[in-house]
């Protein structure tokens, strides 16, 4: 009974990781295309690398928002 719950466990966790990596292809090609309209093509190193590093820094941010948010309500249980 242990190993079908730990092999079920597992299961949700992949379905889970894999869910949120088609929900960041999409919010990928979403800001890319904003991107795109606001500093036009980004076929060059430079415009990459800068959309890179905005794409990066609004991720740390958004993950600490989260992490703050989740601890608020874990201490709120």
């Amino acid at each position: 009974m242990a190993f079908k719950g730990e092999v079920i466990e597992k299961i949700a966790a992949l379905l889970t990781v894999a869910f949120g990596l088609v929900a960041a292809l999409a919010w990928n090609g979403a800001i890319q295309a904003i991107f795109k309209s606001i500093f036009g093509e980004a076929e060059n190193i430079p415009a990459m690398l800068s959309y890179a590093v905005i794409v990066t820094i609004i991720a740390v941010i958004v993950t600490i928002w989260i992490a703050r948010l989740a601890d608020k309500a874990k201490d709120e249980k």
